[in-house]
C-alpha cells in the first residue's frame, strides 16, 4: 500500500510584487468527489500505517474507562429557588442536566447526592430532569449542546443544539414543569440564548457570511423569528458581538469587541423607557469590560480597562453614559499584575488576575463604607490554575471556585466570604488508587534567543533518573492562557515513563498583557523561536532527548507545530498538530473566508499591508515547506470545522509529501462528521485521544511500555 498522491493543479497569485503558485488549493472543495476520496484515501493511509497499534489504543481507552467514575454528579450550583447540576452514566455518551429545590433558603451548602444513584433514579429528592442529551443526540453523528438558560422565574428553559458540528445553532423552549417544547424554533445562531427579565423574550445573536456574530436579535415568545427585532447590527468587519445580563439582572449589555478595542451598550431593566445606551464610545486601543455593582449603598458600573495602562486597572462610573477620563480608579494599574476579569456580589468582588505566570483570586469585601479588606485567597502548590465559576447569584455570600494541577485532580471549593474558610466539595476521582504524591511538577525557565525567560510546567511520575520521553504541549496565540490540568489521559503517557510539559511561549496571555503584545503581528516569530528554546532547555537540562521528545499543539497551536516543524525539526521525535491553522497566508489573503477579517489585528492583513505578507510569508508552515527530512507527523482534522478548515492540514500534508527528504511518514486524519472541537460523546473522545496518545507513546519508543 502507498500513500495518497495528491495531483497538482497549480494556481497562481500575486500580491505586492511576489508571484506565488499553489499547487493544492483545490482541495477546497469540500463537496466534490474527488476532495472526498482523497480525504478518505488519507483516512485509510493513516488507518493502515497505524494498525500495529489497535492493542495499545484499546489498551489507553481501557485506561482512561477504568480511572473515571462514569456515573457521577457535578456539585450542585443555586440559581433563586433550585440547585442546577450535571450527571452522567455509564455506557451514555452525554448526560442530563437536572435541579432540584432549595429546601432551605438561608443555607448556600449544596445538597449532596445519595451515593451510587442508578441511571433511573433521582440523584436528590425532588429532582427535575431539565434535558436528557443522550435522547437529544438519537440518531446524530455529532452532538453538542451550544448553551441552555432558564428563565429568571424558572419556568422556561432555552436551549441550543448543533447536530452537524459547524456551529450553527438552533434554539428550543421547554416548559420545564410540563416538558412540552414550545413552537419556537430559531435557527442559525451562534452559541445559546439570553432571557429578558420579565421571561417573555429572550436574546441571541447571528453570524454573517464570514462567520462573525454581527447581530444581536431579540424574540418574543409566540412569534415567528422573522418577526424577530434586530436589536444592534455591527458593521465594522473587524468587530464581533455579544450579549448578557449582569450577575444583579439589573442590566442587559452588548459587547463589541475587536482585538484592540471593545465598546458597550446596556439597557437598565429598572428604566426600560430610557433605551439601549452606550456606555462608552469605541477609541481605538481601548478596551474595556462592564459589571454592575453597589459599592457603599451606591449603585455603579465597575469598569476593567486598559485605559491607564496595558495590564488594566478596575474602576468605577456611575450608571450613564462615561467617558474613559472621568472613570474613578478602584485598582490602579500595576504592570506586575495582569487584571483579567471581575465578579460584582451584593457583599464582595472577586478579581480574576495572574501574576508571575500564575491565576489568583482576589477579594474585596464590601461594607456600608465602600471597599474594606483587599486580600488573595491563597494556595501551597508550585504551579497550579484557580478560577471562579458556577457564581450565578448575586446575593450568594459564598464563592464557587475551581482549582487544579498538572497532579491534582479538577477540584471544586466553596469559599466563605464572612469566615473566610475554604471547603473542599469535591475532587474529581481517579479510580485505581491515584495518589497525586507519585507525581512530581515543577515550574522551568528556558531562556529566549532574545534573552527573555520562558515558563515551563512540567509533571513525571517520581523516581526519574535521567531523561524520560516527553510531551511538550505549547499554543501562544489571542493572549489564552495554557495554564496547569490535570488529565486522567495523561496518566497513560506519565505511567509509562514519560513527562508531559507545557511551553508557556509568547502570544499568550501567561506573563501578563506585553507577553501577548510580544507574540503577534510582525513579533510573532517569538512564539515558534520560544517554543524551542524549551525544547532545547528541556534536553540541555537532561529532563529528555530529541530522539524521544514529541511536540503538540492545536488550532493556533497547529500553526506553533507547522512552524517549528519547518524551523527545528532536528529537535523532536514526531509533532502532532490538531485541526492547525498552517496555510496561514492563504487564509489570510481571502477576506471572504469565516474570521480573516477579525483576525487582521493578531496576525497582519497580508492583502493591504506589504510588510504583514513579508512576516507572514517567512513563517507560515505549508509556504515553507523544505527539502528537508521531518520527523514523523500526524495532523488531525475536522470536515466541518469553521474555524480551520480541514483544507489547511489537508494541503500541507500533501506539500510535506511531495517536497520532503528521508522518511516522510506523514499522516492525515479526518473527522467526517465533525467540527472543531472534534467528535462528540465522551466514549467517542476517549477513543479520539487515545488514537492520539498510542501515536505519540510510539514515537517516543514507548508502544510496549506496560502502565
Amino acid at each position: 500500500m502507498q500513500p495518497p498522491v495528491a495531483e497538482k493543479r497549480p494556481q497562481t497569485t500575486e500580491h505586492h510584487g511576489h508571484t506565488r503558485t499553489d499547487d493544492y488549493e483545490w482541495l477546497r472543495d469540500k463537496g466534490s468527489a474527488d476532495v472526498t476520496a482523497y480525504l478518505e484515501a488519507e483516512n485509510e493511509w493513516t488507518q493502515a500505517q497505524t494498525a500495529h497499534l489497535a492493542d495499545l489504543r484499546q489498551a489507553i481507552f481501557d485506561e482512561i474507562k477504568a480511572r473515571t467514575l462514569e456515573t457521577d454528579l457535578s456539585v450542585p450550583t443555586r440559581r433563586g429557588d433550585h440547585w442546577y447540576y450535571g450527571r452522567s452514566f455509564e455506557g451514555r455518551e452525554y448526560g442530563a442536566s437536572c435541579r432540584v429545590p432549595v429546601v432551605d433558603a438561608e443555607s448556600w451548602v449544596p445538597p449532596r447526592p445519595a451515593e451510587d444513584v442508578g441511571p433511573d433514579q433521582p440523584a436528590l429528592p425532588g429532582e427535575q430532569v431539565l434535558l436528557d442529551l443522550d435522547a437529544l443526540a438519537d440518531g446524530h453523528d455529532f452532538f453538542s449542546l451550544g448553551g441552555s438558560a432558564v428563565s429568571l422565574d424558572g419556568t422556561l428553559l432555552a436551549y441550543a443544539t448543533d447536530t452537524v458540528g459547524d456551529e450553527r445553532y438552533t434554539i428550543q423552549v421547554k416548559d420545564i414543569a410540563t416538558g412540552e417544547l414550545h413552537d419556537d424554533e430559531i435557527t442559525g445562531v451562534l452559541g445559546g440564548a439570553t432571557w429578558d427579565r420579565a421571561g417573555d423574550a429572550f436574546y441571541y445573536s447571528t453570524v454573517d457570511e464570514s462567520w462573525r456574530p454581527d447581530k444581536i436579535w431579540r424574540h418574543v415568545l409566540g412569534t415567528k423569528q422573522a418577526d424577530d427585532e434586530l436589536v444592534h447590527h455591527e458593521p465594522d468587519e473587524r468587530f464581533w458581538l455579544g450579549v448578557g445580563r449582569t450577575r444583579s439582572d439589573r442590566f442587559l449589555v452588548i459587547a463589541a469587541g475587536s482585538k484592540t478595542t471593545s465598546e458597550y451598550r446596556y439597557l437598565d431593566f429598572d428604566d426600560v423607557a430610557a433605551g439601549w445606551q452606550v456606555f462608552a464610545e469605541r477609541r481605538a486601543g481601548t478596551e474595556y469590560s462592564l459589571d454592575h455593582a453597589v459599592i457603599g449603598g451606591e449603585d455603579v458600573f465597575l469598569v476593567l480597562h486598559n485605559h491607564t495602562g496595558p495590564d488594566f486597572e478596575l474602576a468605577t462610573a456611575p450608571l450613564t453614559p462615561t467617558p474613559a477620563e472621568a472613570w474613578t480608579p478602584l485598582i490602579a494599574h500595576d504592570p506586575a499584575v495582569r487584571l483579567e476579569d471581575v465578579d460584582a456580589f451584593a457583599g464582595h468582588l472577586v478579581v480574576h488576575q495572574r501574576s508571575d505566570g500564575l491565576t489568583q483570586l482576589r477579594v474585596l469585601e464590601l461594607g456600608a463604607d465602600g471597599v474594606g479588606d483587599d486580600y488573595l485567597i491563597e494556595f501551597e502548590h508550585e504551579i497550579y490554575t484557580v478560577g471562579a465559576s458556577g457564581n450565578p447569584g448575586f446575593a450568594q455570600p459564598t464563592l464557587r471556585l475551581g482549582y487544579t494541577t498538572l497532579a491534582v485532580p479538577s477540584s471544586v471549593y466553596d469559599y466563605d466570604v464572612r469566615s473566610r474558610e475554604l471547603t473542599l466539595l469535591r475532587r474529581t476521582p481517579v479510580l485505581g488508587g491515584y495518589d497525586a504524591a507519585d507525581y512530581e511538577e515543577h515550574r522551568l525557565w528556558a531562556t529566549a534567543e532574545d534573552g527573555e525567560r520562558i515558563p515551563i510546567s512540567i509533571v513525571a511520575r517520581r523516581g526519574r533518573t535521567g531523561p524520560v520521553p516527553l510531551l511538550l504541549y505549547g499554543y501562544g496565540a489571542y493572549e489564552t492562557s495554557i495554564d496547569p490540568y490535570f488529565s486522567i489521559a495523561r496518566l497513560s503517557l506519565l505511567d509509562r515513563g514519560a513527562a508531559f510539559a507545557i511551553a508557556h511561549v509568547r502570544g499568550g496571555g501567561e506573563m501578563g498583557r506585553r507577553w501577548y503584545d510580544d507574540g503577534k503581528l510582525d513579533k510573532k516569530p517569538h512564539t515558534f523561536s520560544d517554543f524551542a528554546a524549551c525544547a532545547r532547555h528541556l534536553i540541555d537540562e537532561g529532563w529528555t532527548t530529541a530522539d524521544t521528545m514529541v511536540a503538540e499543539g492545536a488550532s493556533a497551536g497547529g500553526l506553533l507545530i507547522g512552524a517549528v516543524a519547518n524551523q527545528a525539526p532536528e529537535l523532536f521525535a514526531g509533532f502532532v498538530a490538531g485541526v492547525p491553522f498552517v496555510d496561514t497566508l492563504t487564509t489570510m489573503l481571502d477576506a471572504s473566508l469565516p474570521l480573516t477579517v477579525m483576525e487582521y489585528e493578531e496576525w497582519g492583513n497580508p492583502e493591504g499591508d506589504p510588510a504583514a505578507y513579508e512576516t507572514i510569508a517567512a513563517y507560515a508552515p505549508y509556504d515553507n515547506v523544505t527539502g528537508q527530512d521531518y520527523p514523523p507527523i500526524l495532523a488531525e482534522t475536522s470536515l466541518n470545522d469553521t474555524r480551520v478548515m480541514y483544507v489547511e492540514p489537508a494541503k500541507w500534508v500533501a506539500r510535506l509529501r511531495a517536497t520532503a527528504t528521508g522518511r516522510r511518514d506523514f499522516l492525515l486524519r479526518t473527522e467526517m462528521a465533525a467540527g472543531h472541537g472534534g467528535v462528540s460523546g465522551r466514549y467517542k473522545s476517549w477513543h479520539d485521544r487515545s488514537f492520539t496518545l498510542a501515536w505519540i507513546l510510539d514515537r517516543m519508543g514507548l508502544a510496549r511500555a506496560k502502565s
